[in-house]
Formats: structure tokens, sequence, C-alpha cells
């Protein structure tokens, strides 16, 4: 329920971003890959992208899903994971992301399932308060276990998401074919697509398989400079800087850890004083 294709665009790493993809991994490699790995059903969340759907939509165990950047009325950035949408569905929901209160008004009255992607990560910048708000108030799932971060980021995730009454999700989000489908989301009993995107939207699906660690980042990061190297030769010039993969990714969960502990540690103190999911503000949206 979040893995990526090469059709998610470039990296949003500076100077990077000019050469280098968020993914190499084509989108049949990356079904096959998911098949071999007993995945009933397969489904693909690039970024604001649903170029994967042209070689998979012959497959009938395949939907069509894609992770949204959106920006919040506080002027932050999140990513929303779509599920189960038409080519139709997807225009639209482009049109929207500018303005989170635009696209779940959309998503709402279209009757899509959705979920906030890696609710405790400074991935995508900072936070606000009144994300979180704006979470427990309408968000109807969150990602509980994402196959990149720590574990310990993913149980506050799921604590929050159990306490609200949330969906749960999980998935790789897997940027490499090699980590794709080691955490996923299942439903016991279902036996078609129809059943099993009930369920999830019921929160009666169940989430399993690996977390992140320091050493899977890494290796993957790495990998990603290969499949770099290999498409443009010209990239290799820059080799060297790979030595330092280590210490940048060593520094990412570093600063992993302190942003989920502050935003755990801000949303105790609200829930003890009653503040967590009160209206956001009613202000336009930026």
């Amino acid at each position: 329920m979040h893995v990526h294709t090469i059709h998610s665009g470039m990296c949003t790493v500076p100077v990077m971003r000019s050469f280098c993809r968020e993914c190499y991994t084509e989108p049949e490699a990356l079904y096959e890959g998911l098949k071999r790995l007993r995945m009933d059903l397969v489904t693909v969340t690039d970024h604001d992208s649903i170029d994967a759907a042209e070689p998979l939509r012959r497959h009938d165990d395949f939907f069509l899903s894609e992770e949204v950047t959106c920006t919040m009325p506080s002027g932050t950035g999140i990513h929303l994971g779509v599920y189960d949408i038409t080519e139709a569905q997807h225009v639209a929901i482009q049109r929207r992301r500018q303005g989170l209160r635009a696209l779940l008004g959309y998503l709402d009255e279209q009757g899509l399932f959705f979920t906030i992607s890696h609710v405790f990560s400074s991935l995508t910048g900072r936070r606000d308060a009144a994300d979180f708000d704006w979470f427990a108030l309408r968000f109807p799932g969150f990602e509980t276990l994402n196959g990149h971060m720590l574990q310990r980021l993913n149980r506050r995730s799921a604590e929050m998401a159990a306490e609200l009454g949330k969906a749960p999700v999980g998935g790789s989000d897997a940027h490499t074919l090699e980590s794709a489908g080691r955490a996923w989301t299942e439903v016991a009993g279902a036996r078609t697509k129809k059943e099993f995107v009930a369920a999830v939207r019921g929160g009666r699906a169940g989430v399993a398989g690996e977390a992140g660690s320091y050493v899977k980042l890494t290796r993957d990061v790495l990998r990603i400079c290969v499949s770099m190297a290999k498409e443009n030769p010209a990239t290799l010039v820059a080799a060297p800087l790979a030595l330092l993969v280590p210490l940048v990714t060593a520094g990412n969960y570093v600063t992993e850890t302190v942003f989920g502990w502050r935003w755990a540690a801000q949303l105790r103190r609200s829930r003890r004083a009653g503040t967590v999911g009160r209206q956001p503000d009613a202000s336009p949206a930026v």
C-alpha cells in the first residue's frame, strides 16, 4: 500500500534533484517482484503520478493508487496515500492538491479512502500543531507501519491511530526493488479487491512486515546511486561522494528520532489538556 516506481519523479535533495530519480524500479519488475513475495493484490503509490498504470492495468489483481503531495492550511507539506482511484480522479486530485480543504472536499465527495503517510517523520519538512488536528478530525486512515521508518516512530503512529479510531495501513515505502513488499497490509478472508479495500476502509486490516533501520536505508540509498550511474554514466564523477552516504543516513535517523520524540511529547501534553482533535482554524488555505 506504499511503494514507488521510476514514475515517482526526481529526488527532492538539493542539487541531486537535477539528475537523480526517487526510484529506478520499472513497474513490471515491481509487480513481478511483489507476486514472488506472494502478494495477492498489487497497487503502486508514486508521487503525484499514475504513469505506472499503463503497463500494469492488464493485471486483474492490480488497482490504481497514488501518494499525493499536499499543502496544509499551516503551509506545511504532507503526503497522502489515496487508494483505488480512476484516471479521472487522479486528474481532479492533482488540480486540488495545493490546498488541503479543496482536496479533502473532493476525496469525501468521491468516497475515496486516504491516509496520512509517515505521520511522525520530517520527510516532508516541518509540522505544525494544527496539522495533527486535521489528521485527527479529517483523515480516515493512518500509515502505522512504514518500511523505512524506525520502529519507535511507527509505534507512535499506531498508538495515535488506535486512540483516534483510524484505519491502519502498512507499506514498504520502497524506492528499490529489494525493499518492496517487506511491509504490507493484510485482510483475513478477503477474496476480492473490493472486499479488501472495504475492509481496509473499515479499519479491519492488519499490518505486518519490517520497519526501517539504519542499515536498510543506507543500503537502499547506495542502490539508488548505483542505478543512477547505470542510467547516466556521467554521474560517476560524483562516485566518491558515496562514501558520505552512511554519514548522511545516520544524520537522517538522528533527525527523525528527535522530530518524532518532540511531536509525540507535544501530543501527549495536548491530550492531557484535551486539545487534540480541536476544530482546525477556519482561515483560508495557504
